[in-house]
């Protein structure tokens, strides 16, 4: 899927590995096909390893962020190891670092076998709604991961908590 600010997800399912590749700028209009894609890892059959490469993202919002730590928990005690996040970019191993995702997954700047064929996942629509529900998910998740994260996105979901609470009401 290409979306207006460039941002790709690819993927690829070879022998029990699979590797997700993020491409360009990764925000939160993506995260209706993460979602999408770690609720089917969760099910699939024959799942070994887990790759995320991130080398050619040029940013990923908390959003996606959100999200990739969701892939991680959904297949929690499924792998033999945690999944492998691939970065090289200085920046985002330490945005990483800092977020807790040590904890989850394995972090390497090069990837230890390269992929035969990547394809684009087609993208999975969002209305604005569930937009929201997937924002406020993703930074609940990423509260839980540590403190930092606890204390940095707290002011974000009670905001969209009582957005929610609000537009709830009027209906």
């Amino acid at each position: 899927m290409i979306n207006p600010e460039g941002g790709r997800i690819k993927a690829a399912f070879d022998s029990g590995v699979f590797v997700l590749k993020l491409c360009g700028d990764v925000r939160l209009t993506l995260c209706a096909t993460l979602d999408t894609q770690a609720q089917r890892l969760a099910n699939t059959p024959g799942l070994e390893t887990v790759m995320i490469d991130l080398r050619e993202a040029t940013n990923v919002d908390s959003t996606a962020l959100g999200f990739l730590a969701k892939v991680a928990m959904a297949l929690k005690g499924r792998l033999e190891q945690p999944p492998t996040i691939i970065a090289d970019n200085p920046d985002v191993r330490r945005m990483l670092d800092v977020m807790g995702f040590s904890s989850f997954f394995t972090l390497v700047d090069a990837p230890v076998t390269e992929v035969s064929e990547l394809h684009d996942l087609p993208a999975v629509p969002a209305d604005e709604h569930e937009m929201h529900q997937r924002i406020l998910e993703a930074h609940r998740i990423l509260m839980h991961m540590n403190e930092h994260n606890r204390e940095e996105f707290q002011p974000l979901v009670e905001m969209l908590e009582a957005q929610k609470a609000a537009s709830s009401n009027h209906h």
